[in-house]
């Protein structure tokens, strides 16, 4: 059906030209936003500056329409009669030899598809918010759980520090990956599973104040007025772009409400790195992970932007855009007066433009003073200033991702400690410089290590940093006469051998090197052990003590053999425990009139079978 039989042109026309204005004047407010945007530093500032523009966007074609409105009203009052319909599709013709080269590109009959497909557009993505809302709302209610009453009073104390005294619900979900805020009146947050397992406690904390912080901010209700422009200007970018901008700006100023309120900007950025993998959350909710995260994390841990030096080169082009779109709206004015000129005035002549005077040449005419205003200001030497990147490659590491430079910095790896490690011997790349710091790797510990004889690489000395090798344990071990290498330090200190261990072994007899010692303590040869089976006449080394044990070769088991008379050694009281050589198989043996037996017999009969019965076979 035709939109023009429905709607009159008196608002067809204005509603027209307003949509068709907006393509130029929501250029100029995009472009006097990127310019303040990339003026103003605080992130609370630039989200008000873009919320004010958005609110504008929606005001200036509603200001249009009206405009036109009581325009074509006016004029509908004071014109020749004529019919709505030869008023709306044809001009009179003493005026049509006047419209100009640019307004026989805009014909009144392109308002009403113009119009329709407008119409068609907000029908669309107003349907689409309707059902996201419906289905957030329906997953809410079926697939959340309250939490449990300790998280709660959590909450509840951060909602304190805060200074929130509304009513918040709080549940846990497994539909979500991170925490999120929805409602408006009586604000739900959602926790889901992965968060509450996945996150450590301090970082739990930063991210429940981020969405804390949505609430006390009323951030709802702002997305809300984000959705409905979206959906009514639709069909510009620059709607979209201020959109983002302002959702961008909003999860900054979140995050500094948590980090102002949590104190650790490192584990609340690694808390956003670990979302950011999980990441599943509804558009229409406030989450914490919402937004662009490398430059969320840049930001939280203060390494310069890498884009900070296009500040300048943005501002120019969005002047260049102001311009551009500021001749265009000339330009769709001069359409406009003359489209209005066609219907409301034909036979009116046209007036010329008065000429306007000339305007003042800018500086001073020859032969006079300048002002104080105008005298020209002493040029200030600018203070040079080093950032982490450039810092870091001076230091030597370079070819570095953005991923690895916001590593290093959460990590506070600095340029000082990367010219450390390298005066101890040791070059580093980014991946193995983050890993060192995170172990608490620093050139001392290295040197130190050097100092006792231990020269490591960078991967060993990690393994040994996380397994708690220092100087002193190497030192010690060097005392009990044993010199282990990286490999077997990390091996024995995994097993928690000492030195007071390799000392005690000594002291019964047995020496045996790093791989023994590790094999020993693994099997549980202890050295009451040693000494129990050398109190009974028995010099087993480290292989077999190890194979001894592992055979389940007691001091009882060997005292038994004795006292049925067998003489043996080693590798045959540890055959005889593999064979299952008992007492009460040593007593059938004699039964049967075996006598005189040595344990290699006992172990052959046993292996032959034949001193057992039909039910034992």
């Amino acid at each position: 059906m035709n939109i023009a039989n429905w709607l009159s042109p008196d608002v067809m026309r204005p509603l027209g030209w307003a949509l068709f204005h907006f393509l130029w004047q929501g250029t100029v407010l995009a472009a006097l936003a990127a310019v303040a945007l990339a003026l103003v530093r605080r992130a609370s500032a630039r989200y008000l500056v873009a919320v004010a523009v958005l609110v504008l966007m929606l005001a200036t074609p509603v200001a249009t329409f009206f405009s036109y409105w009581q325009t074509e009203s006016g004029s509908a009052r004071t014109a020749v009669p004529a019919s709505t319909a030869a008023l709306w599709h044809a001009p009179h013709p003493a005026s049509a030899a006047r419209v100009s080269v640019a307004s026989r590109g805009i014909s009144p009959d392109t308002f009403p598809w113009m119009v329709e497909a407008w119409l068609a557009g907000v029908v669309f993505f107003g349907l689409r918010t309707a059902g996201g809302f419906l289905l957030l709302e329906r997953m809410r209610r079926r697939q959340s759980i309250a939490v449990s009453e300790r998280l709660r009073e959590t909450c509840l104390a951060l909602q304190r520090r805060i200074g929130l005294e509304r009513a918040i619900r709080y549940c846990h979900c497994a539909w979500l990956d991170a925490p999120a805020v929805i409602g408006w009146f009586r604000p739900i947050v959602l926790l889901p599973i992965t968060a509450l397992t996945g996150l450590s406690e301090e970082q739990l904390h930063a991210v429940i104040a981020h969405e804390l912080a949505h609430i006390k901010r009323f951030d709802s209700f702002v997305n809300a007025f984000q959705v409905a422009v979206e959906t009514l200007l639709f069909y510009h970018p620059a709607v979209w772009w201020l959109n983002q901008r302002i959702r961008m700006e909003r999860e900054n100023c979140c995050d500094d409400t948590a980090i102002a309120l949590c104190g650790n900007a490192v584990e609340y950025a690694r808390a956003l790195t670990l979302m950011e993998e999980w990441r599943s959350a509804p558009a229409l909710a406030m989450a914490a992970n919402r937004g662009p995260l490398a430059a969320r994390i840049t930001r939280l841990v203060g390494i310069k932007s890498l884009s900070s030096g296009l500040r300048g080169s943005s501002v120019t082009t969005s002047v260049l855009c102001l311009a551009a779109a500021l001749l265009a709206g000339n330009a769709f004015f001069g359409v406009a007066h003359t489209a209005s000129a066609q219907a409301t005035a034909p036979s009116a002549p046209s007036r010329p433009i008065p000429p306007s005077p000339p305007s003042r040449p800018i500086g001073n005419t020859p032969g006079t003073k300048p002002t104080p205003a105008q005298a020209p200001v002493a040029a200030q030497e600018p203070v040079p200033v080093v950032s982490y990147i450039e810092a870091m490659k001076a230091a030597g590491v370079r070819d570095i991702t953005a991923d690895q430079l916001i590593a290093l910095k959460i990590q506070g790896v600095t340029p000082e400690y990367v010219r450390g490690m390298q005066e101890v011997g040791l070059q580093s790349d980014a991946d193995q410089l983050v890993a060192m710091r995170v172990q608490g790797i620093t050139p001392e510990y290295v040197r130190e290590l050097r100092a006792a004889g231990v020269t490591v690489s960078g991967d060993e000395l990690i393994a040994m940093k996380v397994q708690g090798v220092d100087a002193d344990y190497v030192r010690g071990f060097q005392l009990a006469g044993l010199h282990p290498d990286a490999d077997d330090l990390v091996a024995m200190k995994v097993q928690d051998l000492t030195p007071e261990y390799v000392r005690s072994l000594l002291e019964q007899g047995v020496k045996s090197d790093a791989d023994e010692l590790v094999g020993m303590k693994v099997q549980g040869v202890t050295p009451e052990y040693v000494r129990d089976i050398r109190a009974l006449g028995l010099k087993p080394d480290g292989d077999d003590l190890i194979s001894m044990r592992v055979q389940g070769v007691t001091p009882e088991y060997i005292k038994m053999l004795q006292s049925a008379g067998l003489k043996f050694d080693v590798d045959e009281l540890v055959g005889a425990k593999v064979q299952g050589i008992t007492a009460e198989f040593i007593e059938k043996a004699r039964k049967h009139g075996f006598q005189d037996l040595t344990l290699e017999k006992l172990i052959e009969l046993k292996h032959m079978g034949v001193l057992e019965t039909p039910s034992e076979i």
